[in-house]
C-alpha cells in the first residue's frame, strides 16, 4: 500500500481506493450523498455495501486492466472524497480525469491537490499526453477545479447529459503534457 502525502497543514492523504475498504467508502458517501449526488452518479452506484463493494472492485478491475484507478482523500484519517481516471488510455495518450468530494471537506483544495499528484504521475511516469476534465455547465466548484490546474476549456456539449431528469451541457476541458509540464 502506499499513500501520498498531499501538502498543506491539514495532513490529507491520497491512497488506493480498493474493494477491502467498501464500508469505510459506504460510510463516506452516506454522509456526503446529497452533496455529491446533485452532479454526478457516484452516490447512487453505492445504495448498499454490496453495491458499494460491486464499485470498488470495477475500479479494481480498470486498475488491473490498466484503463481506469479510483483514489481516496482521506482528512484526519476519514474518508473525504476521491480523485479518479474515469478511462486510461495508454496507448492513445488520453485520460479523462474526475473527482467527487463531501460538502464539509470542499473549500480546502484537496482535489486540486490530489489532481495535481495525479497528473503529474499521468504525465510523468505513464506518458499520457491529454488529460480531460467534464463537468456540467452549472457544476462551479469541478469547473473551478479544472481552471486552478490550468486546463483550457475546449467546448461545451450542449444538453448532452441526461441527469436526474434534465439534460445538462457538460463542458470539457483538458490539459496537454507539454502545457502541464510548462505550468508547474
Amino acid at each position: 500500500m502506499f499513500e501520498i502525502q498531499l501538502g498543506g497543514d491539514d495532513g490529507a492523504v491520497l491512497r488506493p481506493l480498493e474493494p477491502w475498504r467498501a464500508e469505510e467508502y459506504l460510510a463516506h458517501i452516506d454522509r456526503g450523498r446529497e452533496y455529491i449526488d446533485q452532479y454526478i452518479g457516484l452516490a447512487a452506484a453505492a445504495k448498499d455495501l454490496g453495491a458499494a463493494r460491486a464499485f470498488l472492485q470495477s475500479y479494481a478491475e480498470k486498475r488491473a486492466a490498466d484503463t481506469g484507478h479510483l483514489y481516496g482523500i482521506w482528512l484526519e484519517g476519514t474518508l473525504v472524497g476521491g480523485v479518479l481516471f474515469r478511462t486510461f488510455d495508454a496507448a492513445s495518450g488520453n485520460c479523462e480525469a474526475g473527482c467527487w468530494l463531501e460538502e464539509g471537506a470542499a473549500g480546502r483544495g484537496l482535489v486540486t491537490r490530489a489532481m495535481r499528484a495525479l497528473i503529474d504521475w499521468a504525465v510523468d511516469e505513464r506518458g499520457m499526453h491529454r488529460v480531460e476534465w467534464r463537468a456540467a455547465s452549472a457544476n462551479t466548484a469541478s469547473i473551478n477545479v479544472a481552471k486552478r490546474l490550468g486546463m483550457t476549456r475546449d467546448g461545451v456539449l450542449r444538453e448532452s447529459h441526461p441527469y436526474r431528469g434534465v439534460r445538462h451541457d457538460i463542458e470539457v476541458w483538458s490539459v496537454l503534457a507539454h502545457e502541464w509540464r510548462k505550468g508547474r
